[in-house]
């Protein structure tokens, strides 16, 4: 309880659209009874995500994001790769991800549109392209003022690896996370190569 509360106090919102492409995640891994039982893990910890109550496009406390994952991690003994899958998943499904690339899909258009796109998600943080080479094949990209949880570094690994794969048409994408707060660092770098 002092773990969820200290969490939930914490500041900047998701956009309820992540929330769901994780539940959608685990339907799709482990079927309805995988969604109930990860809603059921979520009501014996005293119901802090009312799934029910979450509305389309709203923003909720990031905490909510952080206890999903972590529940989802636990419940489901899913190994850090894992973790990293359902971020992907949560760009492959985005009806944001899609619509910005529906007509245009380029590295360049990414890292314009990037920035962009985080807003739809978070309300905290700030993401910058730091540098973009198509010639080498390879973005540099940081995330600012975002110092929530370890866990989050995966999902977004994921994330970014398959944002990056959608604009480069390349099925070989590769993603470290070269700098970390959690790792003492002032802000977490991202280096994607294709």
């Amino acid at each position: 309880k002092e773990e969820i509360a200290q969490l939930m106090s914490k500041e900047g919102e998701i956009s309820e659209i992540a929330l769901k492409n994780h539940r959608e995640f685990i339907l799709k891994e482990k079927g309805e009874a995988g969604r109930k039982k990860l809603e059921e893990a979520i009501d014996n910890l005293g119901g802090v995500i009312k799934y029910k109550k979450l509305k389309s496009w709203e923003f909720y406390p990031i905490g909510l994001e952080i206890i999903e994952l972590l529940v989802i991690k636990k419940i489901f003994n899913f190994d850090d790769e894992k973790i990293k899958e359902i971020g992907a998943f949560g760009s492959r499904v985005s009806s944001i991800i899609k619509l910005f690339f529906q007509y245009i899909g380029s590295i360049n258009f990414l890292a314009k549109k990037a920035p962009e796109i985080w807003k739809k998600y978070y309300t905290a943080g700030e993401l910058v392209i730091k540098e973009v080479n198509e010639e080498k094949k390879y973005i540099i990209l940081d995330v600012k003022d975002f110092n929530y949880h370890p866990i989050h570094c995966l999902h977004l690994n994921g994330y970014f690896s398959n944002m990056v794969k959608v604009a480069s048409g390349s099925k070989a994408v590769n993603c470290q996370e070269t700098k970390c707060v959690h790792r003492g660092d002032e802000f977490h770098e991202f280096l994607i190569k294709w």
